[in-house]
């Protein structure tokens, strides 16, 4: 229902004069977000940035400290960088699917004590019972979130708070028991690492996907329930995270760092969901990019490996909060420059002929000379007096004359 233009091409339109991009975008519900393919320039954008970064920091640590990147160093720095490179995945899983998993740094640091004081039972044998626990308590959460339609931050900081409980209750460092050493296969871990990040960035990226892992975000009220499958594909990321940040505890437990100390974890939740967000991961869900939580990860690990080859003594408080904040404003920029181009181009055009961006078009109103007069045409050979229309009359109306 729509007025084509004099010169306007429509080849490339169907015969109902609907482009074809709002065809293909036809079947996309605008309950579950905007209609459209997500842009990701924005993501090759950062991530450029990140890997300069990358590649600046790795210069200053060889000239810092040569040994860090060849040899046992190498090994040592790469069995850190998989630790935090799996809780940066936990946290960028539940960020993706809008219900972030503030637990994943108590878990990780409960089950280093448990493989720490397990260990000498083998790393089966008490990794097991350890994923069984795990994956039973991310389920509860799950429950907790999707049945009660509940934000995961609040559900996942009450789960932070029992699992605290279970550390408080050792008072000293946990020497590991076992003898088993993940330096040894560091280079195997690091490549699973890498293919795994890399590979749920590409699955990311695919449209269908993409929507379907980000559908537990609102579009409208918060409170509002999203559906059956957002309820199932949110509540299997969160068992998914809290077994990955399980498996980066085995390896604080095992990495030869020496004994664990049973703190709280939370510093490591803010520096997971920092790195995560500092990937390009939007803290609003759906969004994010390829290759960015491996950079991401490889530039903190490095920064950490650096400051401690110059005698700096930086909290990880202090790097979590830097990669907090400068991930919200990453939030931000894949926000406002990776939503669909079809989000834009709905509104109307301003100061166009009043065609909408969607392909219908409303027809334009009728030129301002073909409109009818205000008030009637007046004849010229006997103009009425304007003293004696009825606002004028002297004598009583008809609601004045009689007793009132």
């Amino acid at each position: 229902m729509g007025y084509d233009e004099p010169g306007r091409d429509t080849s490339a339109e169907p015969s109902s004069g609907v482009p074809a991009a709002v065809l293909e975008n036809v079947f996309d519900d605008p309950a579950h977000g905007e209609p459209g393919r997500d842009r990701l320039a924005v993501h090759v954008v950062w991530e450029v940035l990140l890997l300069t970064g990358l590649a600046v920091l790795a210069y200053l640590l060889w000239r810092a400290e040569p040994d860090t990147l060849r040899g046992d160093g190498l090994r040592a720095l790469l069995v850190d960088v998989v630790a935090l490179g799996l809780l940066a995945l936990a946290a960028g899983l539940s960020l993706r699917t809008a219900a972030v998993n503030l637990a994943i740094g108590p878990v990780a640091v409960a089950a280093a004590l448990h493989l720490a004081e397990q260990g000498d039972r083998g790393v089966t044998a008490a990794l097991g019972p350890a994923a069984v626990v795990t994956a039973l308590g991310g389920l509860a959460l799950a429950l907790a979130v999707v049945v009660l339609h509940v934000p995961g931050w609040a559900a996942s900081l009450a789960g932070a708070a029992g699992v605290i409980v279970y550390i408080e209750q050792r008072s000293a460092p946990v020497l590991p028991q076992g003898d088993y050493d993940p330096r040894q296969v560091a280079f195997h871990l690091a490549a699973g690492f890498a293919a795994v990040a890399v590979l749920g960035g590409l699955f990311g990226a695919i449209r269908p996907i993409r929507r379907l892992v980000g559908r537990f975000r609102p579009v409208a009220d918060p409170a509002r329930r999203r559906g059956a499958v957002a309820a199932v594909v949110t509540a299997g990321a969160l068992v998914c995270s809290t077994v990955l940040a399980m498996l980066a505890g085995a390896l604080l437990a095992t990495g030869g760092a020496g004994p664990v100390a049973p703190d709280t974890g939370l510093d490591r939740t803010v520096l997971a969901v920092g790195v995560a967000l500092l990937a390009g991961t939007s803290a609003y869900g759906r969004r994010g990019g390829i290759f960015g939580t491996l950079l991401a990860v490889c530039l903190v690990a490095l920064f950490q490996a650096y400051a401690e080859a110059r005698g700096w003594v930086v909290s990880r408080w202090a790097v979590g909060g830097v990669a907090l904040a400068v991930g919200l404003v990453v939030t931000r920029l894949v926000e406002s420059y990776g939503r669909p181009v079809t989000g834009a181009a709905a509104e109307p055009l301003p100061g166009g002929d009043g065609r909408i961006g969607t392909g219908w078009a409303v027809p334009r109103s009728d030129p301002v000379a073909n409109w009818p007069p205000a008030l009637p045409a007046q004849t010229t050979e006997s103009p009425a007096d304007p003293w004696s229309v009825p606002q004028w009359e002297t004598g009583p109306r008809g609601w004045d004359a009689g007793d009132r």
